[in-house]
């Protein structure tokens, strides 16, 4: 990709003068980068094992900046500042997160100017960070590499097109000899041939994958005259005379949804082709599978027989991949509902949307566990968690407090967040764009997309979760195990076999515990500093290291120890809402 191109010098341009806005500017908040900073990106989202990484910076440094690369807390490659574009060849080891910093020794001070991830991985299923796309307008295709190239520096390595398709049951607009240039999508939107197309190549070139959405049982009113039949529906009674609909209001929609039978073995066939004519025309790498969640009624087929919705998905996914084997899949568990019969199929990763009553924090984190159980820890999640809910139905700015919370448990846990496509998302229909991301929140979500990617086979990659023992002799903070509480220090482990790792998440003077923020009133927590922790552990502890997204460009740091009767006690040096602190084993 050609990194001097227009758009991604305004986007970088606009991203560092957003962040120092004075409006945003705290120079006493390690959320933001200090007047001194850089911003940094590569060529790619990810990159397979043996591909040389392109990095770029935004301005030019000192020749005696250097540059280095680690692998969590250790210095794999190091090497001399030689102008603001430069190649890196990572090791070739697959499934591995590394971290890349600018910085200078000054009178002998180290001054970092900044950092960047990097995802080396074969497979993006194995660590998915998944983004959505919503709006198909025309086009240039400048303007569709500013937004494939936004979401790249976040590293998203999946792109969930939303609403491109043409009708339900038939989605490609047109023939495959003749696919349509412009159509009309559910809310009668104009979507372009070339902007899907478009968008497809742009998220190919930064080894993005992209997956076209649809429902796994959807037709719209005019769907006879394409040879859906009536005895492939869903019904609310006994004798087939009411179908199951999702009602959508006209004339903004073109029609209400009605539900199929996903396990009819018709439709299925009649599906799977029109999956196959999506796939002669566009090059998309897989389906997204919907769904509508609990009906909440008993559903019949055509001759009258009950239909259990949850035990019949998986009968569906796998007939489409036994139709395509060589596409992926992933389908949306609303709510958990049918994730056990999901987990069990062909999807290539877990992907829950969450809704009430799974409001708290700790539901958030439960339903990843529950997840990580079902695949017999094999599937990631990625949570489709809304946030500002609320507040998104009139225009604004998103809430940094609230969504840094939610994506501090979130990835904590070893899970991602689907948020971020042209805009970031607040509502299930992703069209909607009332809401804004400051200069502040722009920043400090780079940062933490960087943490999850540079400490992904910490954070995501095995282990198990566990409680360890902390405390604190510090009358000024509680300290609190898992499900948190509001006033507290909530802690959060993962055992790594040599390592322990200690997440701490910061809920001291929040004012509410339900993750969605749906007002966008959440408080910031309180900031803590120069905390010592007691940890209990009859193991002999060789080293411990700390790093944050919420400090010094998300760059590992040792920390002091001193060794206790029946453990250690640590230095943290600072905390706002997540750190995570690694006790390494002798």
């Amino acid at each position: 990709m050609n990194k001097s191109r227009l758009p991604f010098f305004l986007f970088s341009l606009a991203l560092f003068t957003l962040s120092c806005n004075k409006a945003d500017t705290d120079q006493g908040s390690p959320l933001l980068p200090s007047v001194n900073s850089v911003f940094l990106s590569t060529d790619k989202a990810c990159y397979k094992p043996g591909e040389v990484v392109k990095f770029e910076l935004d301005r030019e440094l000192p020749n005696s900046a250097m540059i280095r690369y680690r692998h969590l807390n250790t210095i794999v490659d190091e090497t001399l500042y030689s102008g603001k574009n430069w190649s890196w060849n990572p090791p070739a080891s697959d499934f591995t997160g590394f971290m890349a910093d600018v910085y200078e020794m000054k009178d002998g001070v180290e001054k970092v100017y900044g950092s960047i991830a990097v995802d080396v991985s074969s497979d993006w299923c194995r660590f998915p960070r998944y983004g959505f796309l919503s709006e198909y307008q025309a086009m240039t295709p400048l303007a569709i590499d500013y937004v494939v190239e936004n979401l790249a520096r976040y590293h998203i390595n999946g792109l969930q097109f939303y609403d491109w398709q043409f009708d339900h049951h038939k989605p490609l607009a047109g023939t495959v000899e003749n696919p349509a240039e412009v159509w009309k999508d559910i809310a009668n939107r104009d979507n372009y041939l070339s902007t899907v197309q478009g968008y497809i190549d742009a998220a190919h070139r930064c080894n993005m994958k992209a997956m076209f959405y649809n429902l796994a049982y959807g037709a719209l009113s005019n769907a006879s005259g394409d040879g859906v039949l009536d005895q492939w529906y869903l019904f609310t009674d006994l004798f087939h005379a009411s179908k199951d609909f999702h009602a959508l209001p006209t004339p903004m929609f073109k029609s209400n949804i009605y539900l199929t039978d996903p396990s009819n073995r018709e439709w299925q066939q009649y599906l799977a082709q029109q999956n196959r004519d999506v796939y002669e025309v566009f090059d998309f790498d897989g389906f997204h599978i919907d769904q509508l969640g609990n009906r909440n009624r008993t559903l019949y087929n055509y001759g009258g027989y009950p239909v259990n919705l949850p035990q019949v998905f998986k009968d569906f996914i796998q007939a489409m991949k036994m139709d395509m084997p060589d596409k992926e899949l992933v389908m949306n568990a609303v709510n958990q509902y049918g994730q056990a019969e999901i987990a069990s199929s062909a999807v290539s990763f877990l992907y829950s949307e969450v809704w009430a009553p799974n409001d708290g924090f700790d539901d958030l984190a439960g339903i990843i566990t529950a997840n990580n159980a079902l695949s017999n820890n094999s599937k990631n999640t990625v949570l489709a968690a809304y946030m500002n809910y609320d507040l998104a139905n009139s225009s604004g700015f998103f809430n940094p407090a609230g969504v840094l919370l939610a994506n501090s448990v979130i990835f904590a846990f070893g899970g991602s967040h689907l948020e971020l496509g042209e805009h970031m998302l607040a509502k299930e229909y992703f069209p909607n764009n009332n809401l804004q991301v400051s200069g502040q929140l722009r920043s400090a979500l780079i940062a933490y997309y960087d943490f999850l990617v540079a400490y992904q086979n910490l954070l995501r990659d095995g282990g198990e979760i566990n409680q360890p023992e902390v405390n604190s002799d510090n009358s000024q903070v509680n300290i609190g195990s898992w499900p948190p509480e509001a006033g507290k220090i909530a802690v959060v482990g993962r055992l790594i076999e040599s390592a322990q790792i200690i997440n701490l998440i910061n809920f001291n003077n929040v004012s509410s515990m339900l993750w969605r923020d749906t007002n966008g009133d959440q408080l910031e927590p309180v900031e803590v500093k120069n905390l010592y922790l007691k940890f209990k552990t009859s193991r002999q502890v060789e080293q411990v290291w700390i790093a944050s997204p919420d400090l010094n460009f998300g760059l590992p740091q040792s920390v002091n120890f001193s060794s206790l009767p029946d453990g250690v006690e640590i230095d943290v040096p600072y905390l706002k809402y997540w750190d995570m602190i690694v006790v390494e084993y002798q």
